[in-house]
């Protein structure tokens, strides 16, 4: 008897007789308990999550849950995959949670939402998802972002998407300085909880309480132990995180927008559309004051990987993500239609502009100071509403007039057998370092793309003195209107580099015909195109808002104008208040009878002509150099500068044949008609910047039909970095 005793003990359970079974343990993060099935190698993951869902024998809707791998940082999400192509053996700890979590969003406008979002989805679609529940056109245009203290400007900080550990920064900075860069350890656990003593919590209030809809309680330790458990835990983004109630298990593929409570809510508590003047200190303290182009660089370390989901890349519960426009084409801004639209992308520029992020002259910034003026003004008086139907279908009409036959130009322009030509003098100068020569006057031809300069205009049948081919230079403008000054500043790509050459103009007729035609040439078109004619007129009209008329009868301090809130603080040092008010005041005679929405507009179109907008500049070493650049991803070139950012040479992305990235160098490889780049990015990862080049390719195919499809796959295939 007592034999037979221990031959039943010996006696093995019956599932584990099955070849190959072995035990999984997966952590159901809802109730808090550890939970072990027997497996096999060849089990689907749908089968996994059908198995455990049918062991607990609990009548729930499990629908949003999904298995969790934290030793290796990814979501189990194919269902039919098996646990052997995973690689999930038996040390594996899993853990089953919720997919939708909440986090916290600093819209463009620096306002704060509440939103559960897809943790297992990627940021692409996350993003899309949640400016669709906005209201927001044209997702695909923003993303999210880290926030960076001030100090990660001071040095290249890399935050590399490496697997495992989650997230690791490289080259942080020292312990003492910046603690929302301790955060580059390990996160095996599904919430930090395991990273040691959590910061002390600000008020009085604790944030480690239990968070019942899926994320593990911050302040206990189990099984899901971190390699770095015994470092003080410093959160990244939010200096208060806080934690979130039970919510209902969110629509597929849907973002929700939450309250303080976790319940939905269908109305914002925020209007997207008209924005406070005064943000709060806690957004105000987030943005970046970057004082050259090498620390515009840095900051761009902080965009997430649009390929990968946010969980994946460290964002737990109750964090605080940044939405930015990420991209500066703006495809089919309607004033209509994307009200909440024009003011976000209008607060985005306005910020980039009292952070001096964005450079500009002091009348440029008496411009975009009056704008915002008037902004304010208009937020305080309704709108009009809006056209009847039978205007709109006139203006539909007309649009698709203006489309078939396009804007009213020259006649000689409508003549295919013509070559549009412009010619004046114009003075000139080539700068160079050490010389006491001055402009010179020339006979300025520009044909097709070639700009060909003469001693006097009877020579034209001669020799010219100087040709330049402008097709990939770069423009700028040098304009001064209080000296009367005119200038247009010519970046011209030649064998030996880019050759700097300025121009100089009389009046500003003559100046808007001229930079439109540089512009429309850097970009291989002539003046035949259609857009020159409209790019004068929006010249002209640019130029006619910073003209001041220097009234004597403005009185600034009744109209209590506050510069902090509309003028970069590098113009109110250098000028007296009074003074500088004046001149605001000045400037807001000539858009006093905008809208809101039109002074808006205004302020983005001029904010679109400045040299810096819409220039992502990444630290880089190229191959076959040992000092660090600069490269700039525009949407329509590359551009390699050197650390002081003077232009060195450009490659369009007309010439482009293929771009991807050697991943075990962490090199980015462009090849070109005629030449192959190489780079490893020093302040940024590689995806980053593979993404931003792959970004604008994807946006500059968009068809003019308004009711295209946004391509997901074709946005990963161009940005993800692997070679076709």
């Amino acid at each position: 008897m007592e034999g037979a005793n221990i031959y039943a003990i010996n006696i093995p359970d019956a599932r584990l007789t099955a070849k190959g079974a072995w035990d999984l343990s997966v952590h159901i993060t809802d109730l808090e308990i550890l939970k072990t099935i027997t497996v096999t190698g060849d089990m689907n993951i749908g089968g996994v999550m059908l198995r455990l869902v049918s062991d607990l024998a609990m009548t729930r809707d499990w629908s949003d849950h999904e298995l969790w791998w934290p030793e290796e940082n990814k979501w189990l999400n194919r269902s039919r995959s098996t646990l052997d192509q995973y690689g999930v053996t038996a040390a594996a700890k899993i853990c089953f949670t919720p997919k939708h979590k909440i986090i916290r969003v600093q819209l463009p406008d620096l306002q704060y939402i509440t939103v559960s979002v897809d943790m297992s989805s990627t940021v692409f679609k996350a993003v899309c998802d949640l400016c669709k529940s906005l209201g927001i056109r044209h997702g695909e245009e923003l993303s999210f972002c880290r926030h960076l203290p001030n100090q990660a400007l001071k040095k290249n900080t890399v935050i590399s998407p490496d697997l495992p550990p989650a997230v690791r920064l490289q080259d942080t900075l020292p312990r003492g300085g910046g603690a929302g860069l301790q955060q580059s350890r390990s996160m095996n656990s599904l919430d930090r909880r395991s990273l040691g003593t959590p910061t002390p919590p600000a008020n009085g209030v604790s944030y480690h309480t239990p968070s019942p809809h899926g994320t593990l309680s911050r302040n206990s330790h189990n099984t899901l132990s971190s390699s770095s458990g015994g470092e003080k835990w410093h959160p990244f983004y939010a200096q208060n995180p806080y934690t979130t109630p039970l919510y209902a298990a969110p629509e597929k593929g849907t973002v929700n927008i939450v309250d303080g409570n976790g319940q939905h809510e269908d109305v914002l508590d925020v209007d997207l559309a008209r924005s406070p003047q005064t943000p709060s200190r806690e957004a105000t303290d987030t943005l970046l004051r970057p004082r050259t182009r090498l620390e515009k660089a840095r900051q761009n370390a902080a965009w997430l990987d649009s390929s990968r989901s946010l969980y994946e890349q460290g964002i737990r519960e109750g964090d605080t993500v940044l939405l930015r426009f990420k991209f500066f084409t703006f495809y089919d801004l309607n004033a209509k239609f994307d009200v909440k639209r024009i003011n976000q992308i209008y607060e985005q520029a306005r910020w980039m502009l009292l952070a001096e992020e964005l450079d500009c002259t002091e009348e440029e910034m008496m411009l975009f100071a009056a704008l915002q003026y008037q902004v304010q003004l208009q937020s305080q008086v309704p709108q009009a509403v809006s056209q009847a139907p039978e205007d709109d279908i006139d203006a539909a009409l007309n649009d698709l007039q203006t489309t078939l036959e396009g804007v009213n130009s020259p006649t000689f322009y409508n003549d295919i057998m013509q070559v549009p030509v412009l010619s004046d003098y114009l003075q000139f100068l080539k700068p160079k370092k050490f010389t006491l020569r001055g402009f010179r006057p020339y006979f300025v031809v520009l044909r097709d793309t070639t700009l060909s300069l003469f001693k006097d205009e009877h020579d034209t049948q001669s020799e010219p003195s100087l040709e330049l081919n402008l097709r990939g230079c770069e423009v700028a403008p040098d304009v001064v209107l209080t000296n009367a000054k005119y200038g247009i500043k010519l970046q011209v790509p030649m064998a030996d580099g880019m050759q700097e050459m300025w121009l100089r103009c009389v009046s500003d007729a003559q100046y808007a015909k001229w930079m439109a035609a540089f512009k429309l040439a850097s970009k291989g078109k002539t003046m035949a195109d259609s857009s020159y004619q409209a790019e004068v007129q929006n010249l002209l009209s640019h130029l006619a808002l910073q003209h001041t008329s220097h009234r004597q009868d403005i009185d600034p301090v009744a109209l209590n104008v506050d510069l902090d809130q509309y003028v970069a603080p590098r113009f109110t040092k250098k000028n007296r208040n009074h003074k500088l008010s004046g001149r605001v005041m000045d400037a807001h005679s000539n858009v006093r009878n905008l809208t809101a929405t039109e002074a808006k507009l205004q302020l983005i179109n001029a904010c679109q002509r400045l040299p810096d907008y819409a220039k992502h500049y990444f630290v880089v070493q190229f191959a076959g150099s040992r000092k660090e650049e600069l490269l700039a991803v525009t949407p329509n070139q590359l551009i390699r500068l050197d650390i002081n950012g003077r232009m060195l040479k450009t490659w369009p992305y007309k010439r482009m044949r293929d771009w991807h990235v050697n991943w075990y160098k962490k090199l980015v490889v462009v090849e070109f008609d005629d030449e192959v780049v190489e780079f490893w990015p020093v302040g940024a990862d590689a995806k980053n910047v593979h993404e931003f080049i792959g970004g604008y390719i994807f946006l500059a195919t968009r068809a003019e039909d308004k009711n295209q499809t946004l391509d997901e796959a074709e946005f990963h295939k161009l940005t993800g970095g692997w070679k076709a």
